[in-house]
């Protein structure tokens, strides 16, 4: 028997447990027909397009956006169907105990149809949110570029710098984008910040190389006086694609690698660059992916050979564990770091100010946003473009805009 019939007999079974608390909801609320089966039919065809996807793709292909669109329509009908099972089995551990109690004590139990039915449409209410909230973030969340500021004072900035601006991007996943006024309209976005120097932080693509090709001229109209310089994330390094050959994958990367200059960006693989200004100078280091649980490519040592341990430095490293596990407590002392790469799952709440949550947070002790620990930074930008999930909800695309100051 295949590895996959087990988890796929557990996985149908417990979709048929939901479905049925889910229909059981909609016919205690209406013998409308026509809404009743239209909600189980569009369950099971989200449910047979998304097993239809996995089981048909060719495994060389990588992740389509064919799949995205079937994983995010799979999400639409089974999110939402959740809150209504907890609504419901909760309202049945409930009945359960009070017949067993009626039982016990030789008392007729009350009836429960109207509190079946109030159940229902408070667990079908709640249920529209997330429904909602996940259509807003298919058609139109991805799109809704956010650009944040920060204002960062450091002790060790050489003057020449005081007021220096940084727009950081990342996670620009060519191979998901589907619609080009909206991807052009967060290009203007970024040159209105009109900030001396660009940086991106990694995943180019989702795996090819070719999925990068319509939107070349568009990245390469992206300015910067000081310069525009960028590092790999582990999607460009073509692992998560069956190959025909090693030598198809090389040739894959490389030409990852050659995607950069074309759009008019400065790859640092494990290297670094000194910017000047007025005679003082501070160091840009960009190392190649390095993340727990992924590739292990980068060398912050080599990346840094060269540079000073009194220079200001600013580190280019896509995956923020690193950081966490190692750049942080670096007694060489790496000022300010800029990642990407968790995308805050592209799902949460964030009310700026006063609360956030993401199950990004589980995975990630950095997971988005500005973090501070031993007078040193790192931004976890949540990223331009998205993957594996065609939309965003409550977690937004992001340009960040880091002023530095002299403190």
């Amino acid at each position: 028997m295949p590895r996959w019939v087990i988890p796929l007999l557990i996985i149908s079974s417990l979709i048929i447990i939901l479905e049925l608390y889910a229909f059981q909801a909609i016919k205690t609320l209406t013998r409308n027909k026509f809404i009743k089966y239209g909600w189980l039919v569009f369950g099971i065809l989200a449910y047979v397009n998304f097993f239809y996807v996995i089981f048909s793709s060719d495994r060389t292909s990588g992740q389509t956006r064919q799949f995205q669109w079937a994983a995010g329509f799979m999400l639409l009908a089974l999110l939402p169907k959740l809150f209504v099972l907890i609504f419901m089995f909760g309202e049945d551990v409930v009945r359960y105990i009070q017949k067993g109690i009626s039982f016990l004590s030789s008392k007729e139990t009350q009836p429960v149809a109207g509190r079946r039915k109030f159940i229902s449409q408070i667990a079908l209410g709640i249920a529209a949110i997330p429904f909602a909230s996940l259509l807003y973030g298919i058609f139109k969340g991805k799109f809704n570029y956010k650009v944040l500021k920060y204002q960062l004072t450091f002790k060790d900035l050489p003057e020449a710098f005081d007021g220096f601006t940084i727009t950081q991007i990342t996670d620009i996943h060519s191979g998901s984008f589907d619609n080009k006024e909206k991807i052009q309209y967060g290009i203007d976005l970024i040159n209105q910040q009109n900030s001396d120097v660009i940086l991106f932080t990694g995943d180019i693509v989702n795996n090819f190389a070719k999925e990068m090709d319509p939107w070349i001229d568009m990245f390469k109209s992206l300015k910067a006086p000081s310069g525009k310089f960028s590092i790999l994330g582990n999607h460009d390094y073509g692992d998560y694609s069956q190959w025909e050959t090693e030598d198809d994958k090389k040739a894959n990367f490389e030409a990852v690698k050659e995607i950069h200059p074309k759009i008019g960006f400065d790859l640092l693989l494990n290297e670094h660059r000194y910017l000047e200004k007025d005679g003082q100078k501070i160091a840009l280091v960009g190392v190649e992916n390095w993340g727990k649980g992924f590739k292990k490519a980068g060398d912050l040592q080599k990346a840094s050979e060269g540079v000073y341990q009194e220079d200001f430095k600013i580190l280019m490293t896509h995956d923020p564990t690193h950081w966490d596990l190692k750049v942080k407590e670096d007694d060489f002392n790496y000022q300010l770091t800029l990642s990407g790469h968790t995308h805050g799952l592209q799902f949460g709440i964030e009310i700026p100010g006063f609360f956030r949550w993401s199950p990004s947070q589980y995975v990630y002790k950095q997971w988005a946003g500005l973090y501070e620990e031993f007078g040193r930074y790192v931004n976890v930008n949540r990223g331009f473009g998205y993957h594996a999930f065609p939309g965003r909800v409550g977690i937004w695309p992001e340009i960040t805009v880091i002023e530095l100051k002299k403190a």
